[in-house]
């Protein structure tokens, strides 16, 4: 599930929704086993300063709901917030449309809550992502 939780930045939810779904079964998660929700900048500060102790607001963080890798199956995996504020200043810097920026963090969030982490992996998650990119035609960093 999505939810639009700003205004700032108008959001087509629909084909972010038909994404999402593509990358939970990928991943294979359970029907509705995260929700994505799209928040201000203002927002996205406040969580990045609470909980990774940065200043600023960031583009897509994600919580997992146990801590742990997930288990196929029924659970609920977690939770993801993105900014679209912020998405779309990356997708300027990037030379990407939003709805491309928008699909690429949700995949990034969800690779997260699948438990990989590119700060301490030594590359694991990077090559995922890579592959699942493809694999999705989502258009690459």
């Amino acid at each position: 599930m999505i939810v639009n939780c700003q205004r700032r930045v108008p959001v087509a939810i629909r084909p972010l929704q038909q994404f999402h779904e593509r990358v939970r079964q990928e991943l294979g998660f359970a029907p509705d086993s995260v929700t994505i929700q799209l928040i201000s900048d203002e927002n996205m500060a406040r969580l990045n300063e609470t909980y990774r102790k940065k200043q600023g607001p960031t583009d897509v963080l994600s919580f997992p709901a146990n801590g742990a890798r997930p288990r196929r199956g029924g659970e609920y995996i977690g939770d993801i917030a993105i900014s679209p504020e912020t998405a779309r200043r990356n997708a300027r810097r990037f030379s990407r449309s939003l709805p491309v920026e928008m699909r690429i963090l949700i995949l990034h969030g969800m690779i997260h809550l699948a438990g990989f982490d590119h700060e301490s992996d030594h590359g694991e998650m990077d090559r995922l992502e890579r592959r699942l990119r493809k694999r999705l035609g989502v258009s690459g960093r």
